[in-house]
């Protein structure tokens, strides 16, 4: 079974950047704690928008969609995104107006080495 990056982009308004990485975290500290849970990467933008939000990009990889989808259960199923654990997952759980789109990925080609750049002398 192939393994499954949910990347998520979060745009998030001006001021409420410790809200958005306090969320974060609290999905983190659950998904870790589930089957299947491989890493979870979170990238900031490094420009903000006309209008002052910033653009996140949050990366959760599990082991396979079977795993992702027993953690989510419930959660494609009613509008609250709610699994059987009461947690809001498929971003639900960002309060208004931090917009989140989720996706589900495979990785269908990886060139390169994690972290070659930043060894490389400047």
């Amino acid at each position: 079974m192939p393994q499954l990056s949910v990347i998520n982009t979060i745009s998030v308004p001006a001021g409420m950047e410790p809200q958005a990485e306090h969320v974060r975290q609290e999905y983190v500290n659950y998904f870790s704690k589930q089957a299947g849970f491989v890493s979870s990467t979170f990238y900031k933008s490094i420009n903000r928008q006309d209008d002052g939000s910033i653009q996140y990009v949050n990366i959760v990889v599990w082991a396979s969609y079977e795993h992702f989808a027993a953690v989510v259960n419930n959660g494609f199923a009613n509008a609250d995104g709610e699994n059987n654990d009461g947690m809001r997952v498929l971003g639900r759980g960002f309060p208004a107006p931090i917009v989140v789109s989720p996706g589900q990925y495979q990785v269908i080609a990886s060139n390169g080495t994690v972290g070659a750049i930043a060894g490389k002398d400047q």
